[in-house]
Order: C-alpha cells, then structure tokens, then sequence
C-alpha cells in the first residue's frame, strides 16, 4: 500500500499533491525528533532495567557469575562456528586450505570488530574478496551484499544460546522439542535481524514468544550489559560466513564464468 501511495502520490498535480507532500515531510521531522528524544533516555531505561533485575536478584554474586559463564559459552561457541565449523565446510566442499580465505579477509574482520555492523563492513569485505582473494567482481557483488543482510549465523547462534541461559536462569526446563524450535526460530530470526549493532536483541523476542518465555523479557536487559562485546565478535562471525560464502561460490562458478566471457 505504501508504495502505491508514493507511487501514485509522486503522480499527482503539485496542487493535489504539494500539501500532502509537505504534511508527510513535517510528520518525518515530529518522529524524527521524537525517536532522537528516546534514543536520549534509552541509557536511562536500560539503567531501570538492570537495576530492577539486580534488586529482584537474591544473590548478586550468584547474577554476576551467571553472566561470565554466559559470556564464556557465547565465545566458546562462536569460536567452535568461526575457527571449526565454517573453514571445515569450505575444506570439504573445496579441498582447499581455508587459511587463504581468513588471511585475505583480515581487514574485514577487524573493521567488523570495530564498526560492530556488517553492513558498515561490506565495502572492505567486498575490496577483500575482490582484491585480495581474487574472487569474481560480479560474484561478490551478489554474494556479498546478499550475505551481509541474511547470513547472520553467528546471530542465530547467539539467539539460541541466550534464550536458553535465560530459560536456565529462572530453572525452566526446555524439552529437546522447544529446543529444536529454539534454534529454528533463533536462525530465522537472525536471517530477519538488521545488519546493525544489537539488532539481534530485538528479534530475540520472536524467539523467546516461540518457546513461551515472553514472561522472562525483561531479562533482555542483563544481556545488554555484555552485549556491546558479544555483538562485536558475532558480526565478526557473520562476516566470515560471507567470506566463506563468497569463496565457495566463486570456486563453483568461476570455469562457468570464464566461459560466459
């Protein structure tokens, strides 16, 4: 409907269209200033969040190691996907060595780290995969772009794992039933998350209505304290399943290529 209505509103007469035009640019202008407004007293509420789920907390040590342990177990498992499961796929499916692929794409990853937005990132990883691995200009162009806005497999991961900390955390015993459903919506909610810093966080709601633990949503709130670092390494995961991505469809259409041209 939205885009009918420009479409068609883009048509009209500037006499018709020209008051309309100007009500819709002031009404951008109201929500913008009201969303910078939120965005200011947003470390307000995430404040009154943390310390709401801390007063409620009988053991704060108790909270606390939680928490590290959540966070090793996060970083083991993006590890495992990073440094295990990704460059063993390309090896099997290639016979290559995966370590190329990792070196040429270096610059990418720390710019991942520190840009914490895979979309942020496209354009060096793009550079790497062109200039550094020598993967076709057309191959990444379509790969790259398509893999920087569904290809959230460290996301998905993250999503699982946090979901079932937080049904531990208040001693709710997950079926292997409801963990399935865990991870199929935790992956098809990262393939619906926004390549930008802690979008997963938001998207993670689907998953916690999915197994019914919309009650516990608020502790969304704890995560968000060590979130700014394990948002960072799971872009860096995401970003290497691109890497990946790209090389092995470059390994598969590159004599299909070479004969188109």
């Amino acid at each position: 409907f939205s885009i009918f209505f420009g479409f068609v509103l883009s048509q009209a007469p500037a006499e018709t269209g020209g008051p309309l035009i100007q009500g819709v640019e002031r009404l951008n202008q109201v929500v913008t200033r009201m969303v910078e407004i939120v965005l200011k007293l947003t470390p307000v509420g995430v404040f009154a969040l943390i310390a709401s789920a801390i007063a409620e907390s009988c053991d704060i040590g108790a909270m606390a190691k939680a928490i590290a342990l959540y966070m090793v177990t996060v970083c083991v498992g993006l590890g495992l996907q990073g440094l295990g499961v990704l460059p063993c796929i390309y090896a099997i499916a290639t016979r290559k060595n995966p370590a190329h692929v990792l070196r040429a794409f270096t610059q990418a990853f720390v710019t991942a780290f520190g840009t914490d937005s895979s979309s942020a990132t496209l354009p060096v990883t793009m550079q790497c995969a062109v200039g550094k691995l020598g993967v076709s200009e057309s191959v990444a162009n379509f790969v790259l772009p398509l893999g920087a806005t569904i290809n959230m497999n460290g996301t998905a991961l993250y999503e699982s794992l946090t979901v079932i900390f937080i049904a531990q955390r208040h001693g709710v015993q997950l079926s292997m039933a409801q963990t399935f459903i865990v991870v199929v919506t935790g992956t098809m909610a990262a393939v619906g998350a926004a390549a930008i810093p802690s979008a997963g966080l938001v998207t993670m709601l689907m998953v916690l209505e999915a197994v019914d633990l919309s009650q516990f949503a608020g502790d969304i709130a704890l995560v968000i304290t060590v979130d700014w670092m394990l948002d960072r390494l799971r872009t860096v995961v995401n970003v290497e399943g691109d890497a990946f991505g790209v090389a092995l469809v470059d390994h598969f259409t590159r004599n299909k290529i070479n004969r188109m041209k």
